[in-house]
């Protein structure tokens, strides 16, 4: 049986990369999926290419009537709604001293207040359904510290907390919630360049345990775990999908260092 048979699913930021790539295997999966995203064209083409299992819905994260259309339109379609990934996030790239008062505000809006519109609306209706699961997708820098991502990584700790928070507040009504925190990842936003895996890997990886970026394919199989009752008693969890990236670093001076890092 499919694992997601039966289900309705919310996907912000559906129509590219981790996005997309979920949608998709939701769908394969069984679930009718719902798919919302600034970008029409790309995103109306993603859910004609899954077919009468899925719906295209514009949706900036920022407002909040965006986000009551969705799911108004997702209960109207479907008849309910039973999982919110809340995926749709921005990077911004720059030394801290350079960060201006806009570039904060676009970030912490989409990634942090642009989840917490989505929790809000999603709610009632997973609250109707008698059960759910959120879903928040967070970042290797919801788990560390990094240079050049102060607002970004801002945002992404503070998706972490307030999942941790949801799970208490939502919990008693049968919701589960759950981050996930993928690594480096092969999309547009974790390789601007559109560089072969072979290069980004090369430069940037060779310190990471599995030594690659990750496909978004790799990031969406997580998150069908975490969606399906396979993950029934997992809740405030965070699930770490990098690669191993966060468990530490090679130190070149100690025995058994990768090839090429000593």
């Amino acid at each position: 049986m499919r694992r997601l048979a039966g289900k309705v699913a919310v996907i912000s930021g559906a129509a590219q990369g981790m996005g997309a790539a979920t949608a998709r295997l939701f769908a394969a999966e069984g679930a009718k999926v719902v798919l919302g995203d600034l970008a029409e064209e790309e995103g109306k083409a993603i859910a004609g290419e899954i077919g009468e299992a899925a719906l295209f819905a514009k949706l900036d994260v920022r407002l909040e009537e965006d986000w009551q259309s969705i799911i108004a339109a997702a209960v109207e379609r479907f008849g309910k709604l039973d999982i919110l990934v809340n995926n749709a996030a921005v990077v911004h790239f720059g030394a801290a001293e350079d960060l201006t008062k806009a570039d904060a505000e676009r970030v912490l809006g989409i990634n942090v207040i642009g989840t917490m519109m989505g929790v809000k609306h999603a709610v009632p209706a997973l609250k109707a359904n008698g059960r759910g699961v959120i879903v928040n997708i967070s970042s290797v820098d919801g788990l560390r510290g990094c240079n050049g991502l102060t607002a970004y990584t801002a945002s992404k700790w503070a998706v972490r907390g307030i999942t941790k928070s949801y799970a208490y507040e939502y919990g008693p009504f049968g919701i589960r919630v759950v981050s996930v925190h993928p690594g480096g990842v092969n999309t547009r936003m974790g390789n601007p360049g559109n560089e072969t895996a072979e290069t980004v890997n090369a430069r940037s990886f060779r310190r990471v345990p599995l030594q690659r970026i990750g496909e978004p394919e790799e990031i969406a199989r997580v998150t069908l775990f975490v969606a399906s009752d396979d993950a029934s008693y997992v809740s405030g969890a965070e699930i770490a999908v990098d690669g191993g990236w966060t468990s530490g670093h090679y130190e070149p001076a100690l025995p058994n260092c990768a090839p090429g890092l000593s």
